[in-house]
This record gives C-alpha cells, structure tokens and sequence, in this order.
C-alpha cells in the first residue's frame, strides 16, 4: 500500500532526530503527503495551528502521551488536530519536569556503570533514546546500536532504568479528547498484553491500525476493535529518524482520518 499519511513521527522537540525544518525533505523523499508530528508528552512550539501547510507537506499537529490505567500496563495515546488548553499545559509541564529529573538520574546510572562522562545535560523531551545514542557516540564504549544499550542498560528492566511519573488514563484521556480532535491507542502490539490494551479503546476515538511492528501480526484484534467501538484507523512509522513512510494511511484513509478530525 502506498503510503499517503503518516500520522507518527517525532522530532527533536522530544527524542527524534529530525528538525520540524527536515520533515517536508524527509516526506518528499518517501512519497508521503501528510505528517503528524506526535513527539513525546510535549507539543511543538514551532505548530501553533491544528494543522499546517509547510512547504507543500500537510503538517497536523500531534501528540504522544503516556498514561496509565487502573489496572494494567502502561500505554501510548495519540491525539491529533491540537488546539492547546490550559489543563494541558499544565500536565505536560509537570510532566517534563519529571522527565528531566529522570533524565538527570538515568545519564548519572549510566556514567557510574560504565565509568565515562557522557556529556549529556537533562533538559525537558530529553528520552532514553538520546542516553542511548550519546553511549553509542562515545569513544570509550563498545555499543554499536542504540538498542544494545537499551537491553543491557536502560531498558525497563536494565539496571540503569529509572521509572518515571505519568497521567492516569482516565486523566490523558480527559485532557486530549478537550484538546484534540481525534484520540487513539498508539502501536497495540507493541504491549506485554495486546488484547487487554485493546479494551481500552472502548473510551477512545481512533486506534493505530498500521505500525512497521517488523513482525507479522495478527490483525484480526485490532479489526475487531473497529468494528465493535467504530474506531477510526491511524497508522505511521513512529519515526525517530528521517526515514518516513514505513507505514500510515492511503489516501481514501487519510480523508475518512481527516473529517473525522475535523482539520
């Protein structure tokens, strides 16, 4: 399927490599006519409309947010077409505040195991992704790939991992829906328990159909899921770096996504 949206992508402004300058190259060079930029817990200051045109790219403006729920394991929300409201603002600044704490505390884990300075400063979207990169970067280390450092050092169960504070489900939930015009459940076989998160898009607009989860995966779930809480279908490459189109809408996709977000 060619892809005509790609409704995840990240950038600088939390752990992506991309400029927001960079994302109409990087969608060009994919064939790819829309971008959602969704960057972690925080909202791009350079987006101040739902959506933008920029440089002949249809730019929407996103957000991805970690919540969790009651019971169960902690999940992803995307929430698209964001018109900021206070209540918002304010969690997400509560929210950087303790990532950059965290971050602080991961980077001093990680230089204390392996004896090297880092020269990483905590700073609010700062993620495990730039711990991970600046090891890989450094001279004195051998890690080669991110996602080695993650299995031995950062990951949630490595012995540098620092959990951090996040929304309840219920509260995200409240707060994107006043925000956004669209709210979804982020990658759902990425989770320990697919079907379980899937219940949870009982309480949500949309559900990210197409993800590059680079295994093959039984849809069936998720399509059940559609039908039964007549869900929109999302989809992206959940982009760090600046290849896009990996995975997102056609284009009939992209136009029931987009009135259905009222953009």
């Amino acid at each position: 399927m060619s892809v005509f949206a790609d409704l995840h992508v990240h950038t600088t402004n939390s752990d992506g490599e991309m400029e927001l300058s960079e994302v109409p190259e990087a969608a060009r060079d994919a064939g790819v006519s829309v971008v959602a930029i969704t960057d972690h817990d925080r909202l791009h200051p350079e987006l101040p409309t739902p959506v933008t045109a920029f440089e002949g790219v249809t730019v929407v403006h996103g957000i991805e947010l970690r919540v969790e729920p009651e019971d169960g394991e902690r999940v992803d929300l995307l929430g698209y077409g964001v018109t900021p409201t206070p209540d918002l603002v304010d969690e997400l600044d509560r929210i950087q505040a303790d990532r950059k704490e965290r971050g602080r505390k991961i980077i001093a884990n990680v230089e204390e195991s392996l004896g090297v300075d880092l020269g990483l400063e905590a700073r609010e979207g700062l993620g495990r992704p730039h711990v991970a990169r600046a090891v890989v970067d450094h001279p004195e280390t051998d890690y080669d790939e991110p996602g080695d450092v993650f299995d031995d050092l950062i990951g949630n169960d490595g012995p540098c991992f620092v959990a951090r504070d996040v929304t309840p489900f219920e509260r995200g939930v409240e707060l994107l829906q006043d925000a956004c015009g669209l709210v979804g459940l982020a990658h759902p076989y990425r989770y320990d328990d697919p079907e379980e998160a899937l219940k949870l898009t009982r309480y949500l607009d949309a559900v990210e159909r197409y993800y590059p989860y680079g295994d093959e995966v039984d849809a069936r779930p998720v399509e059940r899921a559609i039908a039964e809480y007549d869900l929109i279908p999302t989809g992206g490459t959940d982009a760090h770096g600046h290849e896009l189109g990996k995975a997102g809408l056609s284009k009939p996709e992209y136009r029931h996504f987009r009135s259905s977000v009222n953009l």
